[in-house]
């Protein structure tokens, strides 16, 4: 195998990796936008069941 060749494997393999790690950071801030909702989602749902609780024992 002559340096050419190597030099290319080694090109593509950085190349490989560089594409593994952009999909990761994608997936990443995908999850973290998703637990953000589902956090959001979780913070209405506790205040609706608070102010149910407040009005069901309102006299």
């Amino acid at each position: 195998m002559g340096m050419k060749d190597q030099f290319q494997e080694k090109s593509e393999q950085l190349q490989q990796q560089a594409k593994q790690r952009a999909q990761q950071g994608k997936e990443q801030l995908q999850n973290r936008g998703r637990r953000r909702d589902e956090d959001m989602d979780e913070q209405r749902r506790q205040r609706e069941s608070e102010e149910r609780f407040d009005q069901d024992y309102e006299v």
